[in-house]
């Protein structure tokens, strides 16, 4: 691995580049990365930061020490603001919900969460809003809520349902019960769980294949993915056509052209099994 060069300057985040790869963690270790205004502040400013980074190509989230983030910080994101007026609470809340789901899951470039210890409650929004998520078997996850008098609120819930099957999600829902990695995988939270030893270089070999495709054509493939979610069939065959007449349009590498002519006319590579050359 190169060696990381360190972007910026946040008091709850660090951001380190790495070969295309920026990897953001969020720096709370003495609290478990739980996710305060400042934090939610920062990671806004970080990933309007790393959006217009040319040489970033994937975004990698983690969390300091023994935790991707336990949640939201019940004293400074709950207790410290009952007594703010309403349109001081709604600034506060804004910065959470607008990088935890609204910005990762529109965000332009691969994002991967990289689950290295405890996720718990308010965790599992950015979790889910992140394209794909890898977790170390021994990572602990839980909805605790239950336990303590409320429900996974802030699109938890929402973030819940929408990855994990209907039983699965409502027993952790109903009990707060913890599983690990291995478990979060079986059930679709995370795409695959692996030793905590293992967990950077793995997730490292993702982004790496990542990066090797076009990144146009990739940046419209997850939008896709994401929207045709909530459409009927006969709609999503007219966006899905429609999206990728926009792609071939405003790709600058021309994929399609490079990809039809190296596997048609030169034979010379076969898409099921690799890529085309894009260096040509």
């Amino acid at each position: 691995m190169t060696a990381l060069k360190r972007i910026g300057d946040w008091k709850n985040v660090i951001v380190e580049f790495d070969a295309g790869i920026a990897w953001v963690t969020l720096n709370r270790p003495e609290k478990r990365n739980c996710m305060s205004p400042g934090l939610n502040d920062d990671m806004v400013q970080v990933l309007d930061t790393l959006e217009l980074m040319e040489e970033v190509g994937v975004i990698v989230l983690t969390g300091a020490g023994d935790a991707f983030t336990a949640g939201m910080d019940l004293r400074e994101y709950f207790r410290a603001i009952d007594h703010l007026p309403h349109l001081q609470q709604m600034r506060i809340r804004r910065s959470a919900w607008q990088w935890q789901w609204r910005m990762l899951m529109n965000y332009p470039k691969p994002t991967i969460a990289m689950v290295n210890g405890w996720c718990f409650g308010g965790g599992f929004t950015p979790l889910v809003g992140c394209d794909l998520a890898i977790a170390a078997d021994e990572a602990q996850f839980g909805l605790s809520e239950i336990n303590w008098g409320i429900i996974p609120a802030g699109n938890v819930t929402r973030a819940v349902v929408a990855t994990m099957n209907h039983r699965d999600a409502m027993l952790y829902i109903m009990t707060g019960r913890t599983f690990d990695g291995k478990k979060a995988a079986q059930m679709g939270l995370v795409n695959e769980s692996v030793p905590l030893a293992q967990l950077r270089d793995h997730t490292r070999a993702l982004a790496v294949e990542l990066l090797g495709k076009n990144p146009t054509v990739l940046r419209t493939a997850k939008q896709a993915a994401r929207a045709v979610q909530g459409m009927s069939w006969e709609l999503s065959d007219d966006y899905l056509m429609a999206k990728q007449a926009q792609a071939r349009l405003l790709d600058p590498e021309k994929g399609r052209d490079k990809g039809m002519g190296q596997f048609l006319d030169e034979k010379s590579y076969r898409p099921g099994l690799k890529g085309y050359r894009r260096e040509e």
